[in-house]
């Protein structure tokens, strides 16, 4: 009895660190006043746009000061555009600053044409969306107003150049499961002031990743653009990372979050990179991969990236189910989307592994010594066990990165560590049905399930698991090119390595190819030579699909 009390000891102080950690946000924001750009401002017209903008901050009326900031930018642009760093960057604030105010004063001019005033005079502007604008109302938030703060801040992806970035939030997106997005969608976007004489100008919203360089005044400047900052916002906003332990601990709980989202606007002639997280995560934990790589031009570019969220306690054959269905739905969605890159860690490289594998009812016959025809079980139940033990690779899907995957099983999922947490995890009432209709009727000749409770998540994931066990078996599916990255606490003992949670003969698999050893702890899609070898194989990937390039 001590002994197992010392053992609850120590579990309730590891859950007490991941209670504690789940709290601390990875990425935050403080809110920061907007800062008069430095420069040599002393002579016309910039003297003149120095003198409106301060104006235009001093004014207390919104809609008045839009006026100020309006002359500012105008005073400022061509010189600007001629690629004076000073001028550019006063333009870009000004232009900022001119969103804030007529977002103060609730005139916003998408769509429509507006009149503001400065020093007495009408200015006329009009409001050019980005094209495919949703039609749900949204609001902006100006990106030099934000200072991002936290460990997933420290990456960002930015371009010098024309414009101001701002975030465009759609705080009730309708229908966004069936547009594959957020309940709250968070958009990068770029502002423009594109000037028609001194009195009329168009405010125009365009999208980063459709347009490097803006075509403006017969010049063809780089546009300014965040990358990073709408996903940040997301984070900060939404804490998405609090959903990680709860749904493992209780997954039933929060099934409805189990989807596949697109982290950008879709393009048919990107290449999809689909993420998929490891136990007690989420997509939020992708950040720092996601920003390094949206820093590579061509690789935004070239890729559009999409990642699957599900509560983490399931096991993870009905997880990967799950992901069947949702791109069936992308499938529908959008027909003609380009072959898909999987990206899978840990327990999310499992489920990436089931994607790329042909197993039709070899499972299945394995577990129940008889066809899923002979059964007359039907029902729910028997749906669920045949849409997890049942399948076929997705043809979609012809290359595939497993990062820390524990392929065999991991040691930690049956020792005691795992026992006692596994047994914390609140098993949802539809697989324990599952399991007792059929426990019910298989005979003990037959290959039953020989468990005493139905399986979590940890369970499927420990070396003597049957399932586990069975995919080891399995091939690759003909076509799918597949690569290892593993991490490595130092030792230098490979192949008698470990992470310290999968062990290098569970994540090692034969006929990768490539296999990247990283120094890192089970946390390697972290690490910066992990990311790295990532960037390296989106880069094969765009030579094999383009051989001629």
């Amino acid at each position: 009895m001590p002994r197992f009390h010392h053992r609850s000891v120590i579990l309730s102080g590891t859950l007490g660190v991941l209670l504690l950690a789940s709290c601390a946000a990875p990425i935050s924001y403080v809110l920061v006043p907007s800062k008069t750009p430095a420069g040599d401002f002393a002579v016309s017209p910039l003297s003149d746009a120095l003198h409106e903008l301060e104006a235009g901050k001093a004014e207390k009326d919104p809609s008045v000061a839009a006026g100020h900031f309006f002359d500012s930018a105008r005073l400022a642009s061509d010189k600007a555009l001629l690629g004076e760093s000073g001028a550019l960057a006063l333009y870009n604030h000004s232009v900022a600053r001119l969103i804030e105010s007529l977002q103060d004063a609730d005139s916003l001019p998408w769509g429509r044409t507006i009149s503001i005033r400065s020093g007495g005079s009408k200015r006329t502007l009009r409001g050019k969306p980005e094209p495919g604008a949703p039609v749900e109302p949204r609001e902006f938030r100006i990106v030099d107003n934000l200072n991002f703060r936290g460990k997933f801040s420290e990456t960002r992806a930015n371009r010098e150049g024309v414009g101001a970035p701002l975030v465009a939030i759609v705080r009730q997106n309708h229908n966004y499961r069936r547009k594959f997005e957020s309940p709250q969608n968070f958009i990068n976007l770029t502002a423009l002031l594109r000037f028609d004489g001194t009195r009329s100008a168009t405010l125009e919203l365009h999208d980063p990743l459709d347009l490097d360089r803006i075509s403006i005044t017969r010049r063809n400047p780089p546009l300014a653009a965040n990358f990073s900052a709408a996903a940040s916002l997301g984070m900060a906003d939404l804490r998405p990372d609090k959903l990680g332990l709860i749904r493992l601990l209780n997954p039933q709980k929060y099934s409805d979050t189990a989807r596949l989202v697109r982290l950008q606007k879709y393009d048919p002639d990107r290449i999809p990179v689909l993420f998929v997280h490891g136990l007690q995560d989420t997509p939020a934990s992708w950040a720092p991969m996601y920003f390094s790589l949206l820093n590579d031009p061509e690789i935004r570019k070239r890729f559009q990236f999409w990642a699957f969220s599900y509560p983490s306690g399931y096991p993870y054959p009905y997880s990967a189910s799950l992901l069947r269905k949702e791109l069936d739905g992308i499938n529908r969605r959008f027909p003609g989307h380009k072959d898909i890159l999987i990206i899978g860690h840990s327990m999310g490289g499992m489920i990436s592994r089931l994607m790329v594998t042909d197993a039709g009812d070899t499972i299945w016959r394995g577990y129940f010594g008889k066809s899923p025809s002979e059964f007359k079980i039907t029902g729910s139940s028997r749906q669920l066990l045949q849409d997890s033990l049942v399948f076929r690779n997705r043809p979609e899907i012809h290359r595939a990165i497993f990062i820390s995957a524990p392929h065999k099983g991991s040691e930690i999922a049956s020792n005691w560590i795992g026992r006692i947490a596994s047994r914390l995890i609140n098993t949802p009432s539809f697989i324990a049905d599952a399991r007792d209709s059929f426990a019910s009727v298989i005979t003990a000749d037959a290959a039953s399930l020989q468990l005493e409770r139905a399986p979590n998540s940890i369970d499927t994931l420990a070396p003597n698991n049957r399932f586990v066990k069975a995919v080891a078996n399995l091939p690759i599916a003909p076509g799918v090119t597949y690569h290892s990255i593993i991490g490595d606490r130092g030792k230098g003992d490979t192949p008698n390595s470990s992470d310290g949670v999968v062990p290098y003969w569970s994540s090692h698999m034969a006929g990768a190819a490539s296999e990247k050893i990283v120094p890192s702890d089970h946390s390697a899609y972290h690490d910066p030579a992990a990311i790295e070898e990532v960037r390296r194989i989106l880069k094969l990937e765009l030579k094999s699909s383009n051989p001629s390039k």
